[in-house]
């Protein structure tokens, strides 16, 4: 059944396919709650630590975790003022609609089989468990890094009832070079694997309400209305890797917004021409604020 998960997935056009065991996973338990010490979370990420940890708790009876990469990258572009993963459309419904794709297939061919998929919006770490599916290996700046793609993938996973054999972590990181610990403009990366998120400039970008002045600082570090992708592309991992082959993240590209645009739209109007766009969830005030503190840098 993995060797018919896997052609299925290829058709698709989904090359890294990987299954991580179904936990618990205390490793990352360890590492979570030294971080939630540090105070070195966002307000993005699940906040009840054993959901991080039991699948069982998220769906009951589950026996492994189908986790696949969707890599994005279509090269660089000077003049962009979004990060390089929100060029396309929306990725979470791109990615959501394959992952459906695959629990559907799985449906018809497995009897009473059952499955919850997430994009982003999952109470698990999408990085731990392509780590544990074996489909990359570690970078110092806390991504998952390819050979063939580097780090510039996204992550989906199915928790499921069927008990899929568990592939291998990669023993291996990255060559620790440390140019994304100097070059980032927030020095949030720690070092040793983890972050400081609320030093991350794309985690400020995304951020309501006022900002700090160093929150301020950071920000106007370089141009980017909307993400970071500064300890990417920094990294040696990333020079000479393949862009993306999945067509979805190849067409209806777009690499900036303009600033009188923004300033004339209406919220209903931002929403209505960019609502399938990943850098409009969190509407058009915080671009127009983000914009207009950089201009006046």
């Amino acid at each position: 059944m993995k060797e018919r998960l896997i052609e299925y997935c290829k058709s698709l056009n989904i090359e890294y396919v990987g299954i991580a065991p179904p936990g618990p996973y205390l490793d990352f338990e360890k590492v979570w709650i030294k971080q939630i010490e540090k105070g070195h979370v966002s307000d993005f990420e699940e906040k009840d630590i054993k959901r991080r940890v039991y699948t069982d708790l998220v769906l009951e009876g589950t026996k492994s975790v189908i986790v696949c990469l969707f890599p994005y990258f279509t090269g660089n572009v000077e003049e962009a003022n979004l990060s390089k993963y929100s060029y396309s459309l929306d990725y979470h419904t791109i990615i959501k609609n394959k992952l459906e794709a695959i629990g559907k297939f799985l449906e018809s061919n497995i009897q009473s089989f059952r499955y919850k998929s997430f994009v982003d919006n999952g109470p698990f770490s999408d990085r731990y468990l392509a780590w544990k599916a074996g489909l990359g290996f570690w970078g110092i700046n806390n991504h998952i890094i390819t050979d063939k793609y580097g780090s510039y993938v996204f992550i989906g996973y199915l928790l499921n009832n069927y008990p899929f054999e568990p592939d291998r972590a990669q023993d291996r990181t990255c060559v620790q070079c440390l140019q994304c610990v100097k070059k980032c403009p927030g020095q949030c990366i720690s070092g040793d694997f983890t972050i400081n998120p609320r030093r991350c400039k794309s985690y400020i970008t995304q951020k309501k309400g006022c900002l700090s002045a160093t929150d301020i600082e950071i920000l106007t570090k370089h141009d980017l209305i909307w993400g970071c992708d500064v300890c990417q592309d920094v990294c040696p991992h990333n020079k000479n890797i393949k862009a993306t082959e999945i067509e979805e993240f190849r067409t209806n590209l777009m690499y900036r917004l303009e600033y009188e645009e923004l300033k004339q739209l209406s919220n209903k109007e931002f929403m209505r021409r960019y609502g399938n766009r990943s850098f409009s969830w969190r509407g058009k005030g915080i671009l127009q604020r983000n914009y207009e503190i950089i201009l006046s840098k």
